[in-house]
């Protein structure tokens, strides 16, 4: 979270384009959409551990060589969106085999508990990351967050090397054939279907704000990079709170309404982002929409493990990842568009009317599945 600050305000330092602002956000999330399947698959034919660590690796060279050539004033635009693409792919690699490795750690009764309490942890780091990223680079510039940020894949590192879970050989099959048999359950499966229908519907839309928050900051607020930290701070501030209550929700009320009233709560929240200059107004905002961020993504991915076999687990959680990543990245594309073409105001409030028509519509149209419906226990 602290690179992302830095990446997120050292672009509107380098460039006035609203869709070059917006594309840090996708090219941070774009990798999931092209290279999800493909990790998913590769987290199911071999060792989740070692795979994870070959994505931090990986991450912590990139981090690196990205804090080096902004520490040397070499960065650009174009070097700016390669870095998070990279790192992009790291993310698109660790994603399946992090999501899946919750089972080797709890039992099936505790699974939606444990995964909400991996939400919670993220969460934690959003909230403190994004405040502690904006004071950050205002005291030291971003080059130092970016090598911040590579020393802590050290510590994933360490854990996971001290990290040796008891489990089975992994059963290899061609990666071609093993893609396939995910893509087909997904297509297949109803309830999957339906949950992929949903996080589509809504990662396209409910990126808008983050994406679009350091141009909003900079243009309407005249904020400085503290401002746009306190923002994704109060983000993940709201997240936690959410998470924390989201399992008790999603028992008495069920997944579908929590889906579409966390859509309708996120575009009222929206709202005073796009229209408003109070810096209290948007900070209070942003709260709101970060409880409505957790609860859908958290029941989203309840939804999608409980309806997955073991044995292609990796392979599923790619394809959610795919879908509902993808679409926040085509989400941040066409929203930096939609900014550059009319104004920040007028995207986010797309945004809003979007979440509005499909929270509406989509429990008719693709209801979440019922508490037992396609249900699969490992």
């Amino acid at each position: 979270m602290i690179q992302s600050v830095g990446a997120a305000w050292l672009m509107t330092e380098i460039t006035n384009s609203h869709q070059l602002i917006a594309l840090v956000q996708a090219s941070a999330t774009i990798p999931i959409l092209l290279l999800g399947v493909i990790a998913g698959a590769i987290a199911d034919n071999f060792d989740r551990r070692r795979v994870m660590l070959a994505a931090q690796t990986g991450m912590l060279l990139v981090s690196a060589a990205l804090s080096l050539t902004t520490w040397l004033g070499a960065i650009t635009p174009a070097l700016l969106l390669f870095f998070t693409l990279s790192v992009g792919c790291g993310t698109a690699l660790n994603g399946p085999a992090w999501q899946a490795s919750v089972r080797l750690q709890v039992g099936p009764k505790d699974l939606p508990q444990a995964i909400a309490l991996n939400s919670i942890a993220f969460n934690l780091a959003r909230s403190a990351g994004p405040a502690l990223g904006g004071l950050l680079i205002s005291l030291t510039g971003p080059a130092l967050a970016f090598g911040l940020n590579a020393i802590s894949y050290l510590a994933l590192i360490i854990v996971l090397l001290r990290w040796h879970p008891e489990v089975s050989q992994p059963q290899r099959a061609p990666m071609l054939a093993a893609i396939t048999t995910g893509i087909r359950f997904c297509v297949q499966s109803d309830p999957v279907r339906r949950i992929l229908v949903r996080g589509f519907a809504f990662g396209i839309a409910a990126i808008g704000v983050q994406a679009l928050m350091p141009a909003l900051v900079r243009d309407r607020l005249h904020g400085t990079e503290t401002v746009y930290g306190l923002c994704l701070a109060a983000f993940g501030a709201g997240s936690i709170f959410a998470a924390l209550w989201v399992g008790d929700l999603r028992r008495r009320w069920g997944s579908d309404r929590i889906v579409s009233a966390s859509a309708i709560v996120f575009a009222a929240a929206t709202v005073p982002v796009a229209l408003t200059g109070s810096i209290a107004v948007v900070i209070a905002a942003t709260f709101v929409a970060g409880m409505a961020w957790v609860s859908t993504l958290t029941t989203l991915n309840v939804a999608m493990q409980l309806r997955s076999p073991e044995a292609i687990l990796g392979r599923c959680l790619s394809i959610y990842q795919a879908v509902t990543f993808g679409a926040m990245a085509l989400g941040a594309y066409l929203l930096g568009l939609a900014a550059d073409i009319w104004s920040l105001p007028n995207a986010i409030l797309l945004s809003a009317g979007w979440l509005g028509l499909t929270a509406l519509l989509l429990p008719f149209l693709a209801p979440m599945p019922a508490r037992d419906e396609g249900r699969i226990d490992p």
